[in-house]
């Protein structure tokens, strides 16, 4: 009996028919289980969404309420610091005129009382240390002061005018209490002067702080300043600050996220407010919001096991009644000769053979366009175009399968001189010769490294490698010395790179990307065909220098123009070698230079010189003596040209009405008043600024006015209708509009494009 059975499950088992019939019944199961196991985290995915969004709606809705409160308090700081008697008390010789100090006090009571969440003002003069406020009134010297300790935040406030935090000040019975303050500085002529400081009234500056709108929800609400430091909160769900910080860390940014705390689920939703920087957090139980989704999920889950049960019966059915054809035509194929097997039966294999067929040459095409989809790959994450963790780390599994988890380094190589490289080079070459820079690294490095390669266009390439043997032991950068050592001798052409520190783990990749960007940007400094790695460069910081930057852009402007050629190129030479002894970070350095060219081709379009056509894109890959050379021969050309005009009268009278315009640029001037400076009529005027400056007075006046309005929105924090009015603009849109008509982009992308460009030089 046992000797029958397992001759029967023998014979079962050799059979291919019935391999595949148990084959395709284990997977319609373990379908039927997976949509068991999925449905419920599927439809509690979906209530999470539906019920937290109202959650992170009303948060949005109290940040933008609190930051309100916040700007219409800094108007009232900025109506402070250009009073009148502000300056009197500030500059003053004689300080504490009982007139001076009484209307002081009466305009700060104005304000404060036409407010309801400002309960004190401060204002303190560093040069004398005294200080004036209200309630309080007049002290000759903040140690006479009962709150004077906030007056070290003047080092906070020198990067930017305004800044709130909180502090903590004494109540007079040796306890310390919370205090939300608004700082902004007093600068005249230039300099600081004093410090305003508005304080807060907490309850009444936090009453927009929404509870939930589902009843019998246990959650609790947060605000928290820039350091993660809990400003104020409210709820009935007790967590704690290791259950907050928590949040913060698994949120990483994101609006929504699940995380587990204690022994229990929360769901948590933040905003974060673009004004202050604060973090606005809610924190509810997943119990109390999908008390309801949990009996949906056991319901679900019997409807799966029944479904399971029913497709058992059904494929067990379909066993009997499918596959009794097959086994028949077994038996008849075992027991006659071959001679006899008629074309029918021999067709399923001929199907079966196509379809193997169809499948190589399937996977052959994938083999092909797998490196193509790679470079994507690292492409997406060098422009930020994939942030997920998730879909990073499928798409890592998918195309990496033969990279292990050891360390990877970034090379960024770079194309020397571009600009001369592509005016040496046919356009139709230059796709041909970067692949051709990818195959000598690939072949060079292929024995001891994982290497891949991508494009990132323009004159940029992008290397990733891991060691095959131990990487402790392996340097990257001395193998992408020895590569890009071959290119001048075969392509003849050089190139530099900077390579990245290792980093573990897929999600440091665009970290080691921005290293490798940081490290090439010091070819300008050490010269071609270099290999820089990060961990020499490192730790540099970069340097403002933005208002001295302006100043020597107007001196080099006026130079060229009047024709003082060798003053001009003393100047530049001044800040060259001022930029090597302090050893400029290279992005700064950068910035300049390009700044200088941009300023100089734009002097040369707008008067139709014969200068060179700087190309202020190509400098990055150049080095700093040959962008020198660039720049000393414009302006040497630029220089000439203009001295041969000094003597012009029509010239001189353009010139004074340019001067003019530059002084007017925030008011509402006319082409009749700037022609009447220079002493002439509108119409003659017209024709003889055309005539010399190849532009209309509007057109000329219309792009001084936009240059002015670059500046402003990349090196201060105004609204966009403040920056309007101070170029001469009374209605914000037609800002907009002629600033997009002019720069091909609105001046709120402008700022953002600019600012990020610059976080992500500061980051690495």
């Amino acid at each position: 009996m046992t000797l029958s059975f397992l001759k029967w499950l023998k014979f079962n088992f050799t059979n291919p028919q019935t391999r595949l019939l148990l084959i395709l019944t284990v997977v319609v199961f373990m379908i039927i289980i997976a949509v068991g196991m999925t449905t419920y985290y599927s439809s509690k995915s979906v209530l999470q969404q539906e019920l937290s969004e109202p959650q992170h709606q009303m948060l949005r809705i109290s940040m933008n309420d609190i930051d309100e409160v916040i700007r219409e308090s800094d108007q009232i700081a900025v109506k402070i610091a250009l009073n009148g008697n502000v300056y009197k008390f500030l500059t003053n010789e004689v300080q504490g005129s009982y007139r001076n100090i009484t209307e002081l006090v009466q305009f700060l009571e104005t304000l404060i009382s036409s407010t309801p969440f400002i309960k004190s003002a401060y204002i303190y003069d560093m040069t004398r240390e005294s200080m004036v406020a209200f309630p309080q009134g007049y002290s000759s010297s903040i140690a006479n002061f009962p709150d004077s300790d906030w007056v070290g935040v003047a080092d906070e406030l020198e990067e930017r005018p305004m800044l709130v935090k909180q502090r903590k000040i004494s109540t007079g019975s040796g306890q310390s209490m919370p205090q939300i303050t608004l700082f902004r500085k007093i600068m005249i002529t230039g300099e600081l002067k004093g410090i305003i400081a508005v304080n807060f009234k907490t309850e009444q500056m936090f009453e927009h702080m929404l509870l939930s709108s589902v009843s019998d929800l246990d959650s609790h609400r947060f605000i928290l300043d820039t350091d993660n430091q809990p400003l104020y909160d409210l709820g009935n769900y007790a967590v704690g600050e290791g259950a907050v910080n928590q949040v913060l860390t698994q949120l990483d940014g994101e609006k929504l996220g699940e995380f587990k705390h204690e022994g229990k689920i929360l769901l948590a939703s933040q905003t974060i407010s673009p004004y202050t920087g604060w973090h606005y957090l809610s924190v509810i139980s997943q119990e109390s919001l999908l008390a309801n989704a949990q009996k949906i999920r056991n319901i679900v889950f019997i409807v799966s096991l029944l479904a399971l049960v029913a497709g058992a019966a059904t494929i067990t059915f379909y066993n009997a009644a499918a596959f009794r054809p097959v086994r028949r035509m077994r038996q008849l194929l075992s027991g006659y000769d071959q001679e006899r097997i008629s074309s029918e039966q021999i067709d399923l294999e001929k199907i079966m053979g196509q379809l193997l067929t169809d499948h190589a040459q399937q996977a052959i095409n994938l083999r092909q366009t797998l490196p193509e989809a790679s470079s994507k790959f690292l492409m997406d994450i060098y422009n930020g175009n994939m942030t997920g963790n998730r879909e990073m780390g499928e798409k890592w599994r998918r195309y990496f399968k033969e990279w292990s988890d050891e360390p990877l380094a970034i090379a960024m190589l770079s194309i020397d001189d571009y600009h001369a490289w592509c005016e040496r080079f046919k356009k139709s070459d230059h796709s041909l010769l970067k692949f051709a820079i990818a195959n000598i690294i690939a072949e060079l490095l292929s024995g001891q490294w994982r290497v891949l390669t991508a494009d990132l266009g323009s004159d940029r390439m992008l290397v990733m490698l891991q060691p095959l043997q131990p990487w402790r032991n392996s340097r990257a950068g001395t193998a992408i010395g020895e590569a890009i050592s071959m290119i001048p001798q075969l392509l003849k052409f050089q190139v530099s790179s900077g390579v990245s520190d290792y980093h573990e783990g897929l999600m440091q990749l665009q970290r080691a990307m921005h290293e490798a960007e940081s490290a090439l940007d010091y070819r300008l400094y050490r010269g071609y065909e270099r290999v820089i790695l990060f961990e020499e460069i490192s730790g540099k910081q970069l340097p403002e220098n933005t208002s001295e930057k302006h100043e020597f852009m107007t001196q080099l402007t006026e130079t060229v123009e009047a024709g003082r050629g060798e003053e001009a190129m003393k100047a530049l030479d001044k800040m060259i070698s001022r930029m090597r002894y302090e050893q400029w970070h290279p992005s700064s350095a950068m910035a300049f230079l390009e700044a200088v060219a941009a300023t100089l081709e734009r002097i040369r379009v707008n008067r139709e010189t014969e200068g060179c056509g700087l190309e202020v894109s190509g400098l990055r890959t150049m080095h700093l003596e040959a962008v020198c050379d660039l720049l000393r021969q414009q302006i040497g050309t630029l220089a000439e040209w203009f001295g041969s005009l000094m003597l012009s009268k029509d010239f001189i009278l353009c010139q004074q009405m340019i001067t003019f315009m530059n002084n007017h640029l925030e008011d509402p001037v006319s082409i009749q008043e700037i022609a009447e400076h220079a002493g002439i009529g509108s119409s003659l005027a017209s024709q003889l600024f055309k005539q010399e400056m190849s532009d209309t007075i509007h057109g000329y006046f219309t792009k001084l006015r936009m240059e002015r309005a670059c500046e402003l929105l990349l090196d201060t924090d105004y609204r966009i209708s403040e920056i309007a009015s101070m170029v001469g603009y009374q209605h914000e849109n037609s800002f907009i509009r002629v600033y997009r008509k002019y720069k091909d982009i609105t001046p709120g992308k402008y700022r953002e494009m600019m600012r990020n460009r610059r976080d992500a030089l500061l980051e690495s």
